[in-house]
């Protein structure tokens, strides 16, 4: 790795690190004003916690050589990150801010009514046990990595995290749901976002981060002048591949909104962003800047359909943790086996490549389902997940004795003037207009 290239890893981790505050205000502006406290704070929380415990343990379980059955290393091998190289620890910074970002996302599907401090026992229990040893699989040289049983097939494809961050995220989330039951009120009263500005700002630095997130993810296959060549042309195309599909992406939610009522939101603009950039994560190095525009526009339209499911099967997925990385990360991971350029179907190279995405979106769905179910089974039958008392005053002031507005005696709903009059599919469904 030569100093350019140590510079931009760094850099990347840190722009890796501000998507959080940046999800912290993305989901903050959605959630109630009695909520957006408590919302900010359980991305804050995973700031505090993740790292300690990729320090400790994480960095071992996803990237030590003592591997168990594919799924994970050894925590005690690099524990505390003893043995380390010290060209390791510009990969250990990329990669602790992965970790993070992945564990923030699960946030939005309990927002309203979760307790903080179940939250930060699940925060380190679920990076733990689903997250560290999906990363192991995938790039680690696991289960599901070229070395796996199934590269015997074709390559598995996550360039930079369909399946470890997104799908693992998406189907946490949804568990999570299903363990929490739905908020009070959930599909007969209003529930509207409070503050869209916070929202389409956190969108704007979710964008600007994720260019670290992706074009961070390139990983040298050369040395000297071919080194540079590879590096300019690879990461400039993982660059434009992803602006060009998050931009379709926004196109193709706002168009469905127009179409189907009339009106194209600033929350549909916002959540088209990250759609398009959930999307291009596992398939930005794999597609044309053209087939990126296609991949963008279907998620967008897809991803703006599935929001509306949770109001028709009856799980409360607060911030629609579900419709977006979810399914955001199943059209990504499997689209690349339609449009990647070396392998995918649109190419003529036959069904091989999209077999193997299918076959790893499924099994990072299954794994992580099980041990969400697991981990936050435990945590509900012992510490408790709900704060059913506190939803009527708010989560800010029954968990954190604040107040974001100095709205306490408002009983956490937002004040009229600020409200949302959203009209789209997400909102009416859930009697939300």
């Amino acid at each position: 790795m030569d100093t350019g290239h140590a510079a931009w890893l760094l850099t990347s981790a840190s722009l890796v690190l501000v998507m959080t505050p940046g999800l912290a205000l993305f989901y903050g502006g959605m959630t109630r004003a009695g909520s957006v406290l408590n919302m900010m704070m359980m991305s804050f929380g995973v700031l505090a916690i993740v790292p300690v415990v990729y320090v400790l343990w994480g960095w071992s379980m996803s990237y030590g050589s003592q591997d168990f059955a594919g799924l994970f290393a050894s925590p005690f091998e690099l524990f505390g990150l003893a043995g380390v190289a010290d060209g390791d620890y510009l990969s250990i910074a990329f990669q602790v801010t992965f970790a993070i970002i992945t564990t923030a996302l699960i946030s939005g599907a309990i927002a309203d009514r979760a307790r903080f401090s179940t939250w930060m026992v699940f925060a380190a229990a679920w990076v733990t046990l689903a997250y560290f040893p999906l990363a192991h699989m995938v790039w680690g040289g696991g289960l599901l990595s070229s070395d796996g049983p199934f590269g015997d097939i074709a390559p598995p494809v996550d360039y930079a995290g369909g399946t470890v961050v997104h799908i693992n995220a998406g189907v946490a989330g949804l568990v999570l749901a299903l363990l929490l039951g739905v908020r009070h009120g959930f599909g007969s009263e209003p529930s509207r976002p409070h503050n869209l500005p916070l929202t389409m700002l956190g969108a704007g630095l979710l964008w600007f981060g994720w260019f670290g997130f992706n074009v961070g993810s390139f990983v040298p296959s050369q040395s000297g002048d071919a080194f540079a060549a590879d590096f300019a042309g690879e990461t400039g195309l993982v660059w434009v591949n992803t602006t060009a599909c998050t931009a379709a992406a926004m196109l193709g939610w706002l168009l469905l909104e127009k179409v189907r009522d009339g009106k194209a939101t600033s929350l549909g603009a916002a959540s088209g962003v990250v759609a398009g950039l959930v999307a291009i994560t596992p398939a930005c190095g794999s597609l044309t800047p053209v087939g990126s525009i296609v991949l963008g526009l279907v998620a967008g339209v897809l991803c703006a359909l599935a929001v509306g499911l949770k109001y028709r099967l009856g799980y409360d997925d607060s911030l629609d943790v579900v419709g977006v990385h979810l399914v955001g990360g199943l059209v990504g991971t499997v689209g690349v086996g339609f449009l990647a350029v070396d392998g995918g179907l649109a190419y003529g190279d036959g069904g091989r490549q999209l077999a193997v995405q299918v076959i790893i979106a499924l099994v990072a769905v299954a794994f992580s389902a099980l041990l969400t179910f697991l981990v936050g089974g435990f945590l509900k039958l012992t510490m408790g997940w709900r704060i059913d008392d506190g939803e009527s005053v708010g989560v800010d002031v029954a968990e954190h004795g604040e107040s974001a507005y100095d709205l306490a005696s408002t009983g956490g709903s937002p004040p009229a003037t600020g409200a949302s009059t959203r009209v789209s599919g997400r909102a009416s469904e859930g009697a939300n207009a």
